[in-house]
């Protein structure tokens, strides 16, 4: 994406009225105890017209575009839906869910679905959204779960991801090693028919969990959103018919 000249003439030919404005590209100076990859991180914030479309309509992270183009493509947050968002926190996915499952019922003649977020840590609310402290890995959290849904899920979702230890081949292990997780606990909950979706790093060990997706669900795909960074060797996975 092209970016503006850095520099104080946000405007050209001095025009005040507002046609015509740039974006201008924010550079972050390097303070006294701040690392440089810290830096670079704040400097890339400031200037992601994601993260700023977010804040300016109050979505909680730029993740929150990211499910709305894998849905948009693949079309599985229908109204009354029953959605399970594993590792939810800030909550992004879970306000598109709620929007799209009609959660709040607001959709008049359409289905009222359910939003239920699980994270070790607190939630903010999110209206619409059941959010619940639990841990998705803990014996017996699958039963719990479908206590709090009176039933299974059609969907779980994770864009869950592990803290990163700097080194590439070690953090895409890592990640692989939490979607499988992720995608066994989906087996337990899942509704036939229904759809997973989760965050992996594309790196070479991601072959055994498409494997073990395709034995299970009719169809399985990858698909990396526009709203992901292009440096980023993120994608998602997409596994859609669950056989039961």
């Amino acid at each position: 994406m092209a970016r503006s000249p850095t520099g104080p003439k946000g405007r050209k030919g001095g025009n005040t009225s507002g046609r015509g404005q740039r974006d201008l590209h924010v550079k972050v100076k390097t303070a006294r105890g701040r690392k440089l990859s810290s830096t670079l991180w704040l400097q890339r914030q400031l200037n992601d017209p994601y993260v700023k479309r977010a804040q300016a309509e109050g979505m909680r992270g730029r993740a929150a575009y990211k499910i709305s183009e894998i849905d948009d493509k693949y079309r599985f947050l229908v109204p009354g839906a029953r959605v399970v968002d594993l590792g939810c926190a800030p909550g992004g996915w879970c306000q598109v869910a709620v929007q799209r499952v009609n959660a709040l019922g607001e959709r008049a003649g359409k289905k009222v679905g359910r939003v239920l977020g699980i994270d070790l840590q607190e939630v903010e609310p999110i209206a619409g959204a059941e959010i619940h402290v639990q841990d998705f890995l803990d014996e017996g959290a699958d039963t719990e779960l479908m206590g709090w849904l009176d039933g299974k899920a059609d969907v779980v979702m994770s864009d869950m991801a592990a803290s990163s230890s700097g080194h590439k081949q070690t953090d895409h292990l890592r990640i692989i090693a939490l979607c499988e997780a992720a995608a066994y606990f989906a087996f337990d909950v899942l509704e036939e028919d229904g759809t997973f979706v989760a965050k992996v790093l594309a790196g070479g060990a991601e072959g055994e969990l498409q494997h073990v997706l395709k034995q299970r669900f009719k169809k399985v795909s990858n698909f990396k959103p526009s709203a992901s960074r292009q440096d980023s060797s993120e994608k998602f996975v997409v596994a859609q018919g669950f056989k039961g």
